[in-house]
């Protein structure tokens, strides 16, 4: 399925309506195509939840840079006004969840696990505060299976009773604007996802990369 068509045809019926849209969104760079596309047609509220971020210095780095980001958007006043919502930062949570899972490779089960537990309380929260639709920044990245998140996505939706917004935001160059706006902003930019695990991943690839 083409995501990102799929995508496009909504907005052309649902968008610029009020409707409401929570999006999970992992770090700045990654929203700031995101949050610039679409609050053209909604009012976007970012729920920022990553539990995965196991050092505290980076999780706190990173939601500030968010914050700075919207607050730059908002003053540009290029569509809807866009909010933040900060989820509980509890990395301990995440590292039960993958017990067993630690040797996974990046992309792997261990992945899936994350993506699973923040699109959950994404979904969770949409439907206690009547949001119209929940969404994710993850897709834009080209180190990620849209098919994947979306199918999660939807099956959520069904699970919790509130419409998924599918997504494959790194198509039409949606990955490359990231990477425009992130240097126009002057976005703190880091090279691995999040986790302990990607971090060790990416450290070895350096090492790997300078023999």
């Amino acid at each position: 399925m083409n995501y990102q068509l799929e995508l496009e045809k909504l907005l052309s019926t649902e968008g610029k309506r009020d409707k409401k849209v929570l999006l999970h969104s992992c770090c700045a760079p990654c929203s700031s195509y995101v949050l610039t596309y679409l609050r053209q047609y909604f009012k976007v509220t970012v729920f920022y939840f990553n539990p995965n971020i196991t050092a505290d210095s980076e999780y706190y780095k990173r939601v500030e840079e968010q914050k700075r980001l919207i607050e730059a958007l908002n003053e540009e006043k290029s569509g809807y006004k866009i909010d933040i919502i900060e989820g509980d930062y509890q990395p301990e949570s995440f590292l039960e969840l993958v017990k067993g899972y630690e040797s996974c490779p990046e992309g792997g089960e261990r992945c899936k696990l994350c993506f699973r537990q923040r699109l959950e309380a994404t979904a969770s929260l949409a439907k206690a505060q009547s949001f119209d639709y929940f969404a994710t920044t993850l897709t834009v990245s080209p180190l990620k299976n849209a098919t994947v998140l979306n199918e999660l996505g939807l099956a959520l939706a069904e699970e919790y009773d509130v419409s998924y917004l599918v997504s494959d935001f790194k198509k039409k160059n949606g990955y490359k604007t990231s990477i425009e706006l992130s240097k126009k902003y002057d976005l703190y930019r880091q090279d691995y996802c999040g986790c302990a695990f990607s971090k060790a991943e990416r450290e070895l690839q350096k090492q790997k990369n300078a023999e």
